[in-house]
């Protein structure tokens, strides 16, 4: 999200690039707006792209969502980053053309026209804009070379309403239907550890959180990886993007005022996770777990805590459970005990590779997770500050449908 990146200089982005790079990530898609100034940033990304000897790469999103629709000042604006980006070897392109994709834009300015602009500046353009439509309506849009399936990643169509064994299992079968549509057209599949936002009507208005929980991040990397033949790209959703939570990169640069849910909240272990599952989609076969890991991660109250805030419970809050989710990383054969508190406490033995466990959370308990082999600690994830607090801090209140993320943790 470009635009949370008002006060990045030369140097912060040299700093993501490399870190992004070092987990299996292969570029960045820019999400740009309106503003001006949006620009002066993306060409700082293409500077510090430049001056590291790693093959990353740089794609270009248009918010649609941000800039006005339907005049020529914005087919200028889009034009603009492609008169001076359009040429520079950092910009990443499939199958020879320059890769342009878009958030929402359905019902903006006539893609074809966008395209054929777009065109007459860097010569072939391969679009896979993510619009909000019918996948249905593919095959009669002309401008499209492909798709991007935004919302692949999170299961929207539960509710409250959905029977219990449907939300623990839920299904990601968007793609199924995109791919039917696309037939000889390219696909990209969007994979994400989380969504929540908690805006009033007297800002953005968003107040929902989608059902992560269930290891979603992991669960919906196998299924790209089961399928990974018929996927021509997978976009994580997101490195930055406070306001829904959903980063995975270092918290750093402007916040759209969501320091309420993000600050003291670091997403980095979803990023050293995620490393594990890219490599896995480019390889074809899971890497070889050279290091015991244990990667775990709560929400900081339970669902039903109250509060004094003005803003009310997410949509969907009732989705949530009260439980801490584990993924362990193991070199051989192990006993790994989750704890609560030393009272409460869950053994279970797992084989070498990746398991997924859980434990019940307790109001105003904390969690822990111990990996052994052979009566000798291998791994252990011990977070002393965390408390599942069932008195939410007022000033903090926002964080109760939010994410504690508190893994990677090793002997």
């Amino acid at each position: 999200m470009v635009g949370n990146t008002y006060p990045y200089t030369i140097h912060d982005w040299i700093e993501d690039i490399e870190l992004a790079s070092s987990q299996s990530i292969d570029g960045f898609i820019l999400n740009v707006g309106k503003e001006d100034w949006q620009k002066a940033r993306v060409a700082d990304c293409f500077s510090a792209a430049s001056r590291i000897h790693v093959q990353f790469k740089l794609m270009l999103s248009f918010d649609m969502s941000s800039i006005p629709a339907g005049s020529p000042e914005d087919i200028g604006l889009i034009c603009d980053y492609f008169h001076s980006f359009g040429h520079d070897p950092r910009m990443f392109r499939f199958r020879d053309k320059v890769l342009v994709s878009t958030f929402a834009g359905e019902n903006s300015l006539p893609g074809l026209l966008v395209k054929e602009s777009i065109e007459s500046i860097v010569g072939s353009v391969h679009f896979m804009p993510s619009f909000f439509i019918d996948p249905a309506l593919f095959p009669r849009m002309k401008c499209l070379d492909g798709a991007f399936n935004w919302n692949g990643g999170w299961p929207l169509h539960l509710t409250h309403h959905s029977p219990r064994h449907k939300i623990e299992r839920c299904e990601l079968d968007s793609d199924k239907t995109y791919l039917h549509h696309l037939v000889g057209s390219t696909y990209m599949a969007a994979v994400s550890p989380w969504f929540f936002t908690h805006y009033g009507p007297d800002s953005w208005n968003k107040n929902w959180i989608y059902h992560s929980d269930d290891w979603l991040f992991a669960r919906r990397w196998e299924q790209l990886v089961s399928m990974r033949d018929q996927i021509d790209i997978v976009q994580v959703i997101s490195w930055n993007d406070y306001g829904e939570s959903h980063y995975i990169g270092p918290i750093k640069g402007a916040q759209p005022n969501s320091q309420a849910w993000v600050d003291g909240f670091s997403h980095e272990p979803w990023l050293y996770l995620n490393r594990y599952f890219a490599t896995w989609f480019k390889e074809g076969h899971p890497p070889k777990i050279t290091k015991d890991q244990i990667f775990m991660w709560a929400r900081p109250h339970p669902k039903y805590a109250h509060s004094r805030e003005s803003v009310p419970r997410p949509n969907n809050w009732e989705l949530v459970e009260d439980k801490f989710w584990v993924i362990v990383f193991a070199k051989e054969p192990a006993k790994v005990k989750l704890y609560t508190d030393e009272s409460t406490r869950k053994t279970q033995h797992v084989k070498a590779g990746v398991s997924k466990l859980f434990l019940e959370l307790e109001p105003d308990k904390g969690m822990r997770a111990v990996m052994k082999r052979n009566g000798v600690i291998v791994a252990e994830c011990n977070p002393r500050s965390f408390r599942f607090s069932s008195q939410p801090d007022r000033q903090r209140i926002t964080l109760m449908p939010s994410l504690q993320c508190l893994g990677n943790c090793t002997q």
